[in-house]
């Protein structure tokens, strides 16, 4: 079974290389034209102490699981000369994984007024100074005999990736250029992608998943923060942030220039401009005026169930599941995590396939037709997993519908969400809303990790029945309310939610697209 996942994966690689040809092809002067160096160094280096971090701690702390929680035992001993009970050592442990959730919700909270206060660029340096306490404390942890550290290490940890989750997005949407903002933006996802493979890779016993190199492997988020410390500054702030909330035109357009290459971004400038008339008399937005103001009543309900309803879907769920379904299907329990490095690897295609196809698709499409994919596979993944002890050969049905559901998910939501949440607000209520998405994440993966396992043993295979409505919903939601945003402006996007908001007295004006 092994053998034949990993046929699977490179027959979806060879499928993926086919494809990329088959674009390069048709159109050798399209997308790819215009993304300068500087641009693709500056989605690299926002990524790597950005949304990396986030998805490297996802996976990270399972490796470590069992030697923390001998040393929690054992500095309990050394200081008091008594062994905990394993209930006590549980519940410590359960609280340094969910404290995670908690540092995040805070970054959350705090993300919109810092990024406002400071500039999307010197929050995002600042941020990685959390991330180095966090190290530090995780890596001297074990010499200071204080499990309390890494209590205090995952918070900062998960304050960093609060904080990177939603201004990382930001950041690199407001400086993508139009043409190319959905397959920039989408990188936001590759990076928790692949700081998910990397929290797996680094955890395997041949690498740092020991019992000896545990504090370092909880360290090793020092490394992105110094990386982005030493490279970001020589980047530019974000060229909306520049022209829209500061004024400086000279600024903005220097930042172009870097960003975009030479050339006449007349055409752009004059696109934030409308936008920022259309903000004149409207100061930057709070929480309370996005969730009242009607004048964006349905960009926020669309951003709240396709952004901040992501762990509806139920990712984590199906990953919960996966090491039985893969035990079931007869590997061995040694090479279960191995196969966990092909889910992480057909998570990472998938997003790189949604930012190759996002801007020629469309945002709607993958979204649709992906929920639609990601309901039936888990229909059939309940079938599957009830019927399994009936059929010997289910289980492996089961296994390929994981990575069925994983490349569903990168292709469709897991991708997509990233580039709404950046295309659906003017510059007013982006701060507002990527805060509302980032409490909503935060505390949906805080309570799905306390109630999911209560309902699995209840419901068992049925538990799945949630997530599967939800995303039969969102299949016909997305597909017969949402506005296409492919090569649109935020003005253009604006308008086209004018006939779904009840216009008012207050209404945001909507500039003529001739200026």
């Amino acid at each position: 079974m092994y053998h034949c996942i990993n046929a699977c994966i490179e027959v979806l690689a060879s499928l993926y290389d086919a494809f990329l040809a088959s674009v390069q092809l048709k159109k050798p002067t399209g997308l790819q034209k215009g993304l300068t160096l500087n641009l693709a160094l500056l989605t690299l280096i926002l990524g790597t102490g950005g949304t990396f971090q986030y998805g490297l701690h996802i996976s990270l702390i399972n490796a470590p699981a069992k030697y923390i929680q001998t040393f929690i035992n054992g500095t309990w001993q050394h200081r008091y000369g008594s062994s905990l009970q394993p209930d006590t050592v549980l519940l410590l442990w359960s609280f340094i994984v969910s404290v995670y959730s908690i540092g995040g919700l805070l970054g959350a909270l705090a993300v919109g007024h810092l990024s406002v206060t400071f500039g999307r660029k010197k929050t995002q340096l600042y941020n990685n100074l959390a991330a180095l306490l966090g190290a530090l404390l995780m890596g001297m942890s074990q010499t200071a005999h204080s499990f309390e550290m890494i209590i205090l290490g995952r918070l900062c940890y998960g304050i960093n990736a609060g904080v990177s989750l939603n201004l990382h997005t930001m950041y690199i949407g407001e400086c993508a250029p139009q043409r190319l903002r959905g397959m920039i933006t989408v990188t936001v996802s590759f990076f928790i992608a692949f700081g998910k493979l990397m929290g797996f890779v680094i955890g395997l016993r041949e690498f740092m998943g020991s019992e000896e190199l545990w504090p370092y492997l909880m360290a090793v988020s020092a490394i992105p923060a110094l990386i982005q410390l030493a490279t970001l500054p020589f980047f530019p702030e974000s060229p909306r942030y520049l022209l829209i909330d500061k004024g400086d035109t000279d600024g903005c357009l220097k930042a172009m220039q870097q960003l975009w290459g030479p050339g006449d971004h007349s055409r752009e400038v004059k696109e934030m401009l409308k936008e920022k008339m259309a903000m004149e008399g409207n100061q930057i937005k709070g929480m309370k005026d996005l969730l009242s103001d009607r004048a964006v009543r349905w960009q926020m309900i669309m951003m709240v169930l396709t952004c901040g309803g992501i762990q509806l879907i139920g990712i984590n769920a199906v990953y919960f599941y996966a090491y039985d379904i893969f035990q079931n299907a007869g590997i061995r329990e040694s090479q279960i995590p191995y196969v966990s490095l092909g889910i992480g690897l057909t998570e990472i295609l998938t997003t790189i396939l949604c930012g190759s196809i996002i801007d020629c698709l469309g945002r709607r499409v993958l979204l649709w037709m992906n929920y639609g994919v990601l309901a039936l596979t888990l229909a059939l993944l309940t079938t599957t997993l009830s019927l399994q002890d009936n059929y010997s050969w289910l289980p492996y049905v089961s296994s390929m519908l994981i990575f069925i559901f994983t490349l569903s998910y990168g292709l469709g939501p897991g991708g997509v969400s990233c580039v709404l949440a950046t295309e659906l607000f003017i510059q007013s209520y982006r701060p507002a809303a990527y805060s509302l998405i980032g409490i909503m994440n935060w505390v949906g993966l805080f309570v799905l990790a306390l109630v999911f396992p209560f309902i699995e043993e209840a419901l068992g295979p049925f538990c799945f029945i949630f997530f599967l409505l939800y995303c039969f919903f969102m299949t016909v939601f997305t597909l017969l309310m949402l506005p296409e945003t492919k090569d649109k402006s935020i003005i253009e996007i604006l308008e086209s939610f004018n006939h779904l908001n009840i216009r008012e007295k207050n209404h945001i004006p909507v500039y003529d697209t001739q200026l």
